[in-house]
C-alpha cells in the first residue's frame, strides 16, 4: 500500500484544514470478491468509522465542517479535485482509500460508469454539507478548530497520529 499526504491552503471559499493532511492509501483495500461494499463498511466499521453510506462523490465543490470523512472506492474509477478551485486532481480507483479532513475541498470531475464509493465517520462526528459560498465560508474556521481527532485510522485500525 502506498501513502499519500497532501496539505491545503484556504483556497477561496474552501477553508480547507490547517492541521490535519489528506490521506490517499492506493491499494489498501482489497476489493475483488462479490460485496466489496459491505466489505469496505465492515472494515472501516471495526476500525471506528460508521454511520457509512454507498453512493458517488458530488459533481460540486464541497467540504464538511462538522466531521471528517473516508471514501473507500469499491468499484470503477473516479477523477477528483482536493483542496479546492485551485487543487490538485487526483484519479483514484477500486480498492484506493481517501481521508478528508474537515474542511478540506472536493469535487468530483470525471467518473467511469461503475463508480461505487463507500464513505463513512469516526464514531461521534456526523458531516454537515457546505458549499463554496461566503455564507457557508463564515464560521467554518471556527468548526473546523472543534472537529476531534478520530480514535482509529479507518484503514490500519492503528491509533490515529497526526502525520506530517
Amino acid at each position: 500500500m502506498d501513502i499519500e499526504r497532501l496539505h491545503f491552503a484556504p483556497d477561496g471559499l474552501i477553508p480547507n484544514n490547517p492541521e490535519l493532511p489528506f490521506v490517499c492509501y492506493r491499494a489498501a483495500l482489497d476489493v475483488a470478491g462479490r460485496a466489496p461494499e459491505q466489505c469496505i463498511i465492515h472494515h472501516f466499521a471495526a476500525n471506528g468509522w460508521g454511520d457509512a453510506w454507498i453512493n458517488g462523490i458530488y459533481p460540486f465543490q464541497h467540504y464538511h465542517t462538522t466531521a471528517h470523512e473516508v471514501l473507500g472506492i469499491a468499484k470503477g474509477r473516479v477523477l477528483v479535485q482536493f483542496g479546492g478551485p485551485s487543487g490538485p486532481h487526483l484519479e483514484v480507483a477500486a480498492g484506493d482509500v481517501v481521508l478528508i479532513p474537515a474542511g478540506v475541498g472536493h469535487c468530483r470531475l470525471d467518473m467511469s460508469s461503475d463508480l461505487s464509493v463507500v464513505g463513512a465517520y469516526p464514531e461521534g462526528q456526523s458531516a454537515d454539507l457546505r458549499r463554496d459560498n461566503a455564507s457557508d465560508f463564515r464560521g467554518a474556521a471556527e468548526r473546523i478548530a472543534k472537529v476531534g481527532l478520530p480514535r482509529l485510522d479507518p484503514v490500519t485500525g492503528a491509533p490515529f497520529t497526526v502525520a506530517p
